[in-house]
């Protein structure tokens, strides 16, 4: 089977358009800032400042953020006045400003309450779809109807920027290697694992998906092309409200999806419940010919999946006062999934079209899987801008996971069969969690100062215990069972500097990590390597530069290397059974990769981000498949390269009509895979990322989404050369009862593009493949809202939890 090569280039006066855009200059001009409080609330959010020229002429209208603070750009010299406005308090006008070509900062200025307060007020804002900000992309999952019925893994896709290849690794900017937060808090899961939990996560849950590639030195150093965060909704008015979902969708099965939270809210208290299921069956297939020995293996594998999924978040935050706040989480996720494996495997000489014999198997499986993570955070802040954020966190994974392996090799005409090898395999899996970290900041020397500290460890227990059929009954294979276990223990120390001086906002960050891990094999054969210890400390500097130009202009550059760490299933050095062809071995002496990042961006208008970055991996790793006498193969992985990555990132949100809005993400990237294994061949791959949607407002308040993804051929785990893949959806949307009520109706993958397909070479080990799932879905959802959702006196305020970034929740 051969795999078509497609390429797509990105026409030259496009990008030479869109450059032409980002290198607008304007004359030098002048700015201010401040900060607006009240004497209960020292940091008033969204309250209206209008600054008025000596005309009395409105120049400029924005909001405080979060933190209470404004700031306006681009201001010619002159006078101004400035007048400040928020319900539930009196107007304040500061007359007589002056601006010159510098920064006018204009300190905290005080509203008083007004005597006539009112008791609600309703307060509306829709973010965009995507947010393009100095330190990470957002993108902002409850606002795409398109969303509807999918998974928070399948979320990924949609991502401006990701890709998913066919082992289920995330790509982003093309570099594997993704760091995954729930809540701004690290998941210590990987592999399968993460993907399994990740896919249990419902799109009714998620408020956004942030993809930081450039993390400062407060963040882990690990993960090669950085961190995305998963942030899961939270109710932030007043009182007790909630929201109920229900949905369905359908594929070649049906699945359904149902969700519900809770809240209640008052100034001191803050406690809330979301519990969410996925209940029904998906379908997958995998087709691979293998040639290796002078032989041709073709299997075709059809899988259902049957889960039952259940998510549930209880939490508590208390704010003692305006400088004090605790917070507690606690989360639980439950699945328990079966899979029904169907597989045929004929097997022929590679000169010749006559069959010898073919294997057909159809694997059991059976896993329960639960998550269960508890978080208690206290946070610090007074008026100085000293701030102190501590988080004490516990968690266990567990997995019972019952496989059952009948093979049987019939003739040729699947008549007789010619023998049978029968096996059961059962490989619970748990992991235990425990982390302490505090992070510090203050003002020093007109820029803040920051200081902390993270210790987490990790352990985990993996069984692998195989039995062997004899007259239908199962033996113990002591010959093929094993245990592994593996602890992993990281000490980090950090310090970063953000000051800004003029126009220029300037960063720098260094992070030590020290990393002690312990892999202890135990079984019945004779290994050289079933004990391998490590011990190594390294340093991660990171900063960078940001210039405002003006209003319409900001450029920024920033560096930072980090590391990414072989998973513990990747150092299990045991060679364990997947199917009678296949089987697969960890390798312990498998050593981390770093990685040098830098980038350069440019914004234009708050809108138009165009960024070019440079990537350079040392021991790059990846998973590869090598012959095993002369029929087997065996999946390991190895340190194979070094890789080197050029990208070029554009994204450009942008209204066409007062009812079509658009948005457009590009990436076009060039990855090297340089050898330093001699069975591996070297990969120069250009590869070209499109995501595009668009949003119509049509009549009777029915909204249309038209959205897809392209990716032209590329090359997955550094050795998989794939072909070009993408994805069309539509959705439309309705609100009803004064817009508690809304109807979703969405078609995922219409045309049925996302199949993958592709072609591996690995020590004359040569294999064709494709594969895909029930990707084309009609999805169906319902959702309420009820209880107050209004804010009393306006006070639309988050809790200090709320404030901090790194609030966990996950």
């Amino acid at each position: 089977m051969e795999t078509k090569q497609n390429t797509l280039q990105l026409p030259f006066f496009i990008l030479f358009a869109l450059f032409s855009l980002s290198f607008s200059t304007y004359a030098q001009t002048g700015s201010l800032k401040g900060t607006v409080s009240s004497i209960k609330e020292p940091k008033l959010f969204s309250a209206s400042i209008a600054l008025f020229n000596e005309k009395n002429t409105l120049v400029k209208a924005v909001l405080s953020d979060a933190e209470g603070a404004f700031a306006i750009t681009r201001l010619p010299v002159g006078t101004y006045s400035l007048k400040i406005t928020m319900v539930g308090y009196e107007d304040k006008i500061v007359p007589g400003i002056t601006i010159t070509d510098s920064l006018v900062n204009l300190g905290t200025i005080t509203l008083n309450e007004s005597a006539v307060q009112l008791n609600e007020v309703v307060v509306k804002k829709e973010k965009p779809l995507v947010q393009v900000l100095a330190d990470k992309t957002v993108f902002n999952v409850e606002n795409t109807i398109n969303a509807t019925g999918n998974t928070g893994f399948e979320l990924l896709r949609k991502a401006p920027g990701v890709v998913v290849d066919n082992n289920d690794n995330v790509i982003v900017e093309g570099k594997s290697g993704v760091l995954f937060y729930i809540d701004g808090k690290q998941s210590f899961l990987s592999g399968s694992d993460l993907t399994n939990y990740l896919k249990t996560i419902q799109s009714a849950d998620i408020e956004s998906i942030e993809i930081i590639t450039q993390p400062s030195s407060k963040f882990d150093a690990a993960g090669n092309a950085g961190i995305v965060n998963i942030k899961l909704k939270r109710n932030k008015n007043y009182g007790t409200n909630g929201t109920a979902s229900a949905g369905y969708n359908y594929g070649r099965y049906g699945t359904s999806v149902n969700s519900v939270s809770l809240n209640n809210r008052t100034k001191k208290w803050n406690s809330y419940l979301n519990y969410s299921n996925r209940f029904g069956k998906s379908y997958n297939f995998m087709e691979f010919e293998r040639q290796q020995n002078g032989k041709v293996f073709n299997s075709d594998t059809k899988t259902d999946y049957t889960s039952n999924a259940n998510n549930v978040k209880i939490g508590l935050d208390f704010t003692k006062n305006r400088r004090n706040t605790f917070g507690m989480v606690l989360t639980g996720n439950f699945n328990n999934a079966y899979g029904d494996g169907r597989s045929r495997t004929p097997i022929r000489q590679i000169t010749s079209n006559s069959i010898d014999s073919i294997l057909v198997a159809q694997n059991k499986a059976h896993n329960k899987n639960y998550n269960l993570y508890a978080n208690i955070n206290y946070r610090f802040q007074d008026t100085t801008g000293v701030s102190l954020s501590t988080d004490l966190d516990l968690g266990r994974f567990n997995s019972d996971r019952n496989t059952f392996l009948p093979n049987y090799y019939y003739n040729p005409s699947e008549t007789v069969i010619l023998s049978s090898i029968i096996n059961s395999q059962y490989t619970p899996v748990t992991i235990d969690v425990g982390s302490l970290k505090s992070d510090y900041e203050q003002r020093l020397w007109k820029g803040k100062l920051g200081a902390g500290f993270k210790t987490s460890l990790v352990e985990t227990e993996n069984t692998f215990d195989v039995y062997n059929y004899q007259s239908g009954q199962p033996v113990y294979n002591t010959t093929l069972s094993n245990r592994f276990n593996y602890k992993e223990n990281i000490n980090a120390l950090y310090v970063n500097y953000n000051r800004m001086i003029k126009k220029f906002n300037f960063q720098l960050g260094l992070r030590m990590e020290n990393t002690n891990s312990d892999g202890n094999l135990t079984s019945t054969q004779q290994n050289n390597d079933t004990r391998v210890r490590r011990h190594y400390t390294d340093l991660f500097p990171s900063g960078g530069i940001t210039y405002n130009q003006n209003e319409s202009n900001s450029w920024a550059v920033t560096y930072s290397r980090r590391i990414e760490r072989p998973s513990y299933n990747s150092l299990n050095p045991f060679e364990y059974q997947i199917d009678e062809l296949s089987v697969s071995k960890g390798n312990p002496f498998l050593q981390p990769q770093y990685v040098h990042n830098i980038k350069a961006s440019h914004t234009y208008k708050y809108k138009l981000n165009t960024s070019l970055s440079y990537s350079y991996v040392s021991d790059f790793f990846a998973q590869v498949t090598e012959a095993v006498g002369q029929n087997k193969s065996r999946m390991t992985t190895k340190n194979v390269a070094n890789q080197e990555t050029i990208n070029l990132g554009i994204s450009y949100p942008f209204t066409v009509k007062n009812w079509w809005s658009v948005y457009l993400s590009v990436n076009a990237f060039r990855s090297k895979y340089i050898p330093t294994d001699p069975s591996f061949t070297g990969i120069t791959q250009e590869t070209l990322n499109i995501y595009g949607q668009n949003n119509f407002k049509l009549p009777k308040g029915i909204n249309l989404e038209v959205s897809g993804w392209f990716n032209s051929p590329s090359v997955w785990g550094g050795t998989y050369r794939t072909a070009s893949l993408g994805s069309l959806d539509m959705a439309v949307q309705k609100k009803f009862l004064k817009d508690k009520m809304t109807l979703r109706l969405a078609v995922s993958d219409i045309f049925y593009t996302s199949p993958w397909t592709g072609k591996t070479e690995f020590a004359n080990v040569i294999i064709n493949g494709r594969g895909g799932s029930d990707s084309r879905q009609v999805r169906f959802s319902l959702a309420y809202n009820f209880g107050n959702d209004q804010v009393k006196k306006v006070q639309n305020r988050s809790t200090g939890v709320e404030d901090e970034k790194n609030r966990i929740g996950g």
